[in-house]
């Protein structure tokens, strides 16, 4: 019992009495060890920095919702504090691609508490310089390409952190309808929204609307009148403008940009939603209410929003009314993705009353919507993966097979099995059965296709492969419920 064995503190700590002297008190007592492995002021400094960091957020929420016209002028001192940069450094990803001064998070890390007091320091002084936003490009489903930026470490822990207190201020304000880029919202929150609309709302003809190159096209000078609203406090203001007009290299080039933000940048996403906000949401939510006919839900995620209507009419004029709407604030609606269909609950046997083909569907975040029964004969929307993006999806999997041929097969497929949980992560919604197995059924052909190929002799029996992929890829099932079951969307 007393040996030298290990233990988790070889001297145990005293409480001591605050009564003077100790043996004439009666709080004295002997403490508890420290556990192993753990130490011991640091935990509690960092414990009380995150409960003091969430509390601040807490007040500007009250404050923002307390008195909604009330414009923020203290609100810097919260994004330079030391602790919540190192917050939200913490928050980014480790092996995300550097930005143009080449520094890793890693590196970063080596000296991270002098760096970040550096980073404060300069953000108090005003001697903090936005860097310019490198630029790659990724591929869209289309086939084209979409830019995306690539900022400096640095720029993204302010950012981050600008984020953090601005969204307090902002989450008061947004719309219920608008899903993208917010705090525990999400893709499936929207879906399941649109499709409870469109079953409870008696909606009958649907707007599928794309702004054209949205991120591009966003006026700097509106979008800083629009914070304003808000934000009085000058040094936030001019920080974001610092981020808006530090350009974009390219190649070695640098370009200045006018207008636009750059997608990809952390704080990108929250000046998009300010800017649709008073572009779009405000306007929208007061035509449904004032000029509407009849029932109109609307779903906004990010630039791609959806519109219902009772009535054509009510479709017809939204439209017209929402270019003008839009063309004054440098926006455009894309003509090819944006259009008004006949789609709801009476739309099948109205169409073919007139004898008209099924009604037209459209697409939606990932999804293609139908108008369908249940089992029962009911009206339904259905949703399925876009066809275009599923092909895609198995294009890109054959090519990196292909790569990865002569791989040890538990490897590849764990690799296989990873990236399938993630893609039915996403789209194994209700009536989506027939689609998750298609998609399964075409990754275990073309795996064994390129088993195949590992050489001259290579054979690979049906049956073969049918235990090679019950053993590493995951049978489909359905991971969302029916979106009237998650009855906390808003329509």
């Amino acid at each position: 019992m007393n040996g030298p064995g290990k233990s988790d503190s070889p001297i145990v700590p005293k409480k001591h009495p605050n009564k003077g002297c100790e043996e004439q008190s009666a709080e004295g007592a002997e403490g508890r060890g420290l556990a192993k492995g753990n130490p011991d002021q640091q935990t509690r400094d960092r414990t009380q920095c995150r409960a003091d960091l969430q509390q601040a957020l807490i007040r500007i929420r009250q404050a923002a919702t307390k008195d909604r016209k009330q414009r923020f002028t203290a609100l810097w001192h919260h994004i330079c504090d030391v602790n919540r940069l190192r917050e939200q450094y913490g928050k980014i990803n480790p092996n995300a691609a550097p930005g143009v001064d080449g520094e890793t998070w890693h590196q970063y890390r080596e000296n991270l508490e002098s760096n970040l007091e550096d980073l404060s320091d300069r953000l108090k002084r005003g001697a903090y310089q936005a860097k310019p936003v490198g630029r790659a490009w990724i591929p869209k489903p289309d086939g084209r390409q979409r830019p995306i930026g690539v900022t400096a470490l640095e720029d993204k822990i302010v950012q981050r952190a600008a984020v953090a207190v601005l969204q307090e201020v902002y989450e008061v304000e947004f719309k219920g309808f608008s899903y993208g880029f917010r705090p525990k919202r999400g893709a499936h929150n929207a879906l399941d929204a649109l499709s409870v609309g469109i079953w409870k709302m008696d909606v009958e003809w649907v707007l599928d609307a794309d702004i054209r190159g949205f991120f591009d096209a966003i006026n700097h000078e509106w979008l800083l009148k629009f914070i304003e609203h808000r934000i009085a406090d000058k040094r936030v203001l001019r920080h974001i403008k610092k981020w808006l007009k530090a350009g974009v290299l390219e190649d070695g080039r640098l370009e200045q940009v006018e207008e636009g933000t750059p997608q990809g940048s952390s704080i990108s996403p929250l000046l998009a939603n300010i800017y649709l906000h008073y572009a779009f949401d405000l306007w929208a939510d007061q035509w449904r209410r004032q000029q509407a006919r009849g029932n109109v839900i609307i779903v906004r995620y990010a630039d791609d929003f959806v519109v219902g209507f009772q009535y054509r009419e009510d479709g017809e004029r939204f439209l017209r009314e929402l270019h003008d709407r839009l063309r004054k604030f440098n926006l455009e609606l894309h003509g090819e993705k944006t259009r008004l269909i006949e789609f709801g609950r009476h739309a099948p046997e109205n169409r073919k009353r007139r004898g008209e083909r099924k009604p037209e569907t459209f697409d939606f975040l990932g999804f293609t919507h139908i108008c369908g029964k249940t089992v029962r004969g009911a009206f339904t929307v259905i949703r399925r993966p876009i066809s275009k993006r599923m092909r895609a999806k198995l294009k890109e999997i054959k090519g990196k097979l292909q790569r990865r041929m002569h791989d040890p097969l538990p490897e590849v497929g764990q690799w296989l099995g990873t990236v399938m949980r993630g893609w039915y992560g996403y789209f194994a919604v209700p009536y989506a059965d027939e689609v998750l197995l298609s998609f399964r059924r075409c990754v275990v052909v073309i795996w064994r296709h390129a088993l195949v190929r590992r050489s001259q002799r290579g054979r690979v029996s049906r049956v073969r492969m049918r235990i090679i992929a019950d053993r590493w890829l995951p049978q489909p099932r359905i991971l969302h419920p029916h979106p009237w079951k998650r009855m906390r969307v808003t329509p």
